[in-house]
């Protein structure tokens, strides 16, 4: 993924197949990046975050708070874990269904995926952002 993202030139103005929707290479990068912190930061912070409640729980020494802790740390690692098979498997139907023909599906895999090579580069355009 990273190296896909290295691949997006944000100089440049792309467009989608035939649709005539052109774009700055930016808003693929921006949406692609958000799509990675989605899949990668936010299972680990959940993780972290159920330790710290589970380690708070027994600091206190307490029976009933560290069962709590526990559940509330299993509930935060099954979310976690939802988290980064669900942008996956969104990633994954988004490259089955789009080839290069079909003008929505390179849209999408453009911005999910961060894989320009659906989208054109348009060098008529020039885009400032």
């Amino acid at each position: 993924m990273l190296q896909v993202l290295a691949n997006i030139d944000t100089n440049l103005t792309y467009t989608c197949g035939d649709i005539g929707i052109s774009f700055s290479g930016m808003l693929p990068y921006i949406v692609s990046v958000v799509v990675l912190v989605i899949k990668i930061v936010v299972p680990i912070l959940l993780i972290v975050f159920g330790m710290l409640d589970l380690a708070k729980a027994i600091m206190a020494q307490k029976e009933d708070e560290i069962k709590k802790g526990q559940q509330t740390f299993i509930k935060r690692c099954i979310a976690a874990v939802i988290v980064f098979f669900v942008v996956m498997i969104v990633q994954m139907i988004v490259s089955f269904v789009s080839n290069d023909n079909d003008d929505i599906g390179s849209c999408l895999k453009c911005f999910v995926n961060g894989d320009v090579s659906g989208c054109k580069v348009d060098s008529t355009r020039d885009i400032d952002f």
